[in-house]
């Protein structure tokens, strides 16, 4: 096994400690293309191979993907959220609600006893976003406010471990919201957050529980939904029969849509 230099082990870890901070601070967030190699270097001031093996080790450690011909980005705030993307990316929709149901009732019932009046003000901000975004029809930026939004409840909570924990699985959740949502907005498929907020507000804990538990499954509803739809579509095509235009949570008592977890 060949030793290296103490000097440059040393100058590569530096660098890796001030990338990871870009990440960790938000000022490059999840989602973001990071500087290029040659402009990292000028930043920095040091060997473009330093650069490099900095960056690889980010990439190993989950919180870069580098994409040849298209950059480096950011694809997760720490290494334990590296490995749980990678993880649990293909996981079953329905383990992935119930794990998020598990969490966020938890999360709402201490919010509704700790929250404090910042806590409720950021909450009201972050509800308004979260409207806004579904008014402007943006998918992308209504999965980004949605997801902001149900991390404030759990900051809510003031459990620090319950905080890092759920943060760890910001991305997977939203992974999981982009494929509810999808790339066009429903008008008829909105789901309201007002009562959960409303519940924290006056205390109610197991109100909040109750709305945040719910929430996961109304948009897998939503999901099996469309895979019913498709299933009766298919049939009807094999068996030549005329099927009627009727989608998730119509008259026939289907799932009932909603998008936003």
């Amino acid at each position: 096994m060949p030793l290296t230099s103490p000097r440059r082990s040393a100058l590569v870890d530096q660098v890796i400690a001030q990338l990871r901070n870009q990440i960790t601070s938000g000022e490059w967030p999840v989602g973001s293309r990071i500087p290029t190699e040659p402009e990292l270097v000028e930043l920095m001031g040091v060997a473009r191979n330093t650069v490099r093996e900095a960056v690889r080790a980010l990439a190993h450690n989950g919180l870069l993907d580098i994409r040849q011909g298209s950059g480096t980005y950011v694809i997760a705030t720490s290494e334990l959220a590296g490995v749980m993307h990678r993880r649990f990316a293909g996981a079953e929709p329905r383990h992935i609600a119930e794990l998020r149901s598990t969490l966020e009732s938890s999360a709402a019932r201490l919010a509704a006893e700790r929250r404090t009046e910042r806590d409720l003000l950021q909450l009201d901000a972050l509800l308004a976003r979260r409207e806004e975004a579904w008014a402007g029809g943006n998918a992308e930026l209504f999965v980004a406010a949605d997801v902001s939004l149900h991390m404030a409840v759990v900051t809510a909570s003031h459990n620090d471990v319950l905080i890092e924990l759920y943060a760890d699985l910001g991305e997977l959740v939203a992974d999981w919201l982009r494929a509810d949502v999808g790339a066009v907005l429903d008008p008829a498929a909105h789901l309201d957050h007002t009562r959960l907020i409303e519940a924290i507000r006056r205390g109610d804990g197991d109100a909040a529980a109750s709305e945040a538990a719910g929430y996961p499954f109304v948009c897998l509803g939503k999901e099996a939904g469309r895979t019913e739809e498709a299933g009766r579509t298919e049939e009807a095509g094999r068996t030549e029969e005329p099927v009627g235009a009727q989608g998730p949570g119509d008259a026939q008592g289907g799932p009932v849509t909603a998008a936003g977890g």
